[in-house]
């Protein structure tokens, strides 16, 4: 939560980057178990979304985060208060990542007047100005000009404040994309673009769709640096994105981040993965799980033991299973709400 402080070859540097190799940690304890905390509530979250969906509780697409959880977190962790989020439709994991309800995330996943959109909204358009949080957004790309326009807004004000947009792989060919890098550079606008890259898209590995697949080089020809960060290792984004970060609030424009990750479900619920094997999914799991390699780290620095961490799963499960059984009790929305939110008097 938000604070100071292709083919199988495709997948072979993350599967070799390992999340729990073994280092001195330099984290501190408290911020690396609340790290581990915060990625292993958007793990337990997402599974209990995952089986509301395939109970028919949740309607429409819905876009797991799983596997994902150290890059949302990580970058998180090197924001100050007021920095805002903008990012996609697998969006549920920065939803919590930036501190709100799992009770109202939930209810808005299943269309309930409790959700966060009144249960209008569903999994892609959930929104919080209390959190700093600008949507989901279902439009592949379209969060990349938003979240370049809060920068604008955020250098007008001259508040000191940066945006971060996250967006993936896919949405890395979008053209409005390379506009929003070309504004953002001739003003140097406050913004980190963080580009999650999962490494299939929809269903389609980056070497088969991209000419250059080292996306951190899309700034280039813009004049705006960036680099590739192990996305599986929260320690790694952490350290990247803190850069990023101070480099953005310094006034000297733009930073892409390139988070060289992997997601384990489908593209959404619909999508049987077909594009990839069970091998190789099982084999990221095995060698580059960003929680278990947290976990190693806490457990190799004597953060924690495993009863410990394992008291701490079962409080996260309580609390999502919670979230769940709000989610069912809270009520449909009145269908008034249809007329809400559409028009603004000026």
């Amino acid at each position: 939560m938000a604070s100071k402080s292709s083919s199988s070859s495709s997948t072979s540097s993350a599967s070799k980057k390992s999340s729990g190799a073994s280092k001195k940690l330099t984290v501190e304890k408290d911020q690396m178990l609340s790290w581990y905390k915060d990625m292993l509530l958007i793990r337990r979250f997402e599974e209990k979304a995952g089986q509301l969906y395939g109970m028919g509780l949740i309607a429409g697409f819905c876009h797991l985060y799983i596997g994902q959880e150290a890059v949302v977190v990580g970058v998180q962790g090197a924001l100050e208060e007021g920095d805002q989020v903008v990012t996609g439709y697998r969006d549920h994991g920065h939803m919590l990542a930036t501190g709100m309800d799992p009770n109202g995330v939930m209810a808005e996943l299943t269309g309930r007047e409790g959700g966060y959109s009144r249960g209008k909204g569903g999994s892609m358009h959930m929104f919080s100005r209390d959190k700093n949080f600008f949507g989901g957004h279902g439009i592949v790309g379209a969060q990349v000009p938003i979240g370049t326009g809060l920068a604008l807004s955020n250098k007008y004000k001259e508040n000191g404040k940066i945006s971060v947009t996250y967006f993936g792989d896919g949405a890395a060919n979008q053209g409005q994309v390379y506009e929003s890098f070309n504004m953002a550079k001739i003003w140097d606008l406050p913004v980190v673009y963080v580009i999650e890259n999962n490494q299939y898209a929809m269903g389609t590995s980056v070497k088969r769709s991209s000419s250059e697949t080292h996306l951190y080089k899309r700034g280039v020809s813009f004049n705006i640096p960036g680099e590739e960060v192990d996305g599986m290792d929260v320690v790694a984004v952490n350290e990247a994105a803190a850069k990023a970060a101070e480099h953005a609030r310094s006034g000297n424009g733009p930073y892409i981040l390139e988070m060289k990750t992997y997601r384990y479900r489908g593209h959404s619920m619909s999508d049987p993965a077909k594009y990839r094997t069970r091998e190789e999914v099982d084999d990221i799991r095995s060698h580059s799980d960003p929680i278990e390699g947290a976990k190693k780290k806490i457990l190799e620095a004597g953060y924690a033991d495993e009863d410990a961490l394992k008291k701490m799963d079962k409080e996260i499960k309580e609390i999502v299973s919670d979230s769940a059984d709000f989610a069912r009790e809270s009520p449909e929305p009145n269908p008034d709400e249809l007329y809400t939110d559409v028009l603004i008097e000026g």
